[in-house]
C-alpha cells in the first residue's frame, strides 16, 4: 500500500477534473486512503490514483479513474437540485 504526500482534510470539497461544481465531501482520511461521500450517492474508498490534486479544501478526483458506481453517483450528484 502506498502512502501519499496530498494535504487533504474531512470536510475538504470533492471535485472531478474540471468541473466547477462540488460534489461531495471527504468523510475520512487515512495512511492509505480517503472516503468521501458523493450528494445522494453514498460513501466512496478512494485509493490514491483517482486523486488530482489537493490544495485550498479541494480535492480533485480523476473522473476516468473512478470506478463505474462513483462515476454514476457523480453524474447524479445535483439531479435533484433546482
Amino acid at each position: 500500500m502506498a502512502t501519499h504526500s496530498f494535504k487533504v482534510q474531512v470536510g475538504d470539497q470533492v471535485f472531478v477534473g474540471s468541473a466547477l461544481e462540488e460534489v461531495g465531501a471527504v468523510r475520512k482520511v487515512a495512511h492509505d486512503h480517503l472516503v468521501v461521500y458523493i450528494e445522494g450517492g453514498g460513501e466512496f474508498r478512494i485509493e490514491g490514483p483517482e486523486v488530482l490534486s489537493a490544495h485550498d479544501g479541494k480535492l480533485v478526483l480523476d473522473g476516468e479513474k473512478l470506478s463505474p458506481a462513483m462515476r454514476e453517483a457523480v453524474a447524479k450528484a445535483h439531479e435533484n437540485e433546482e
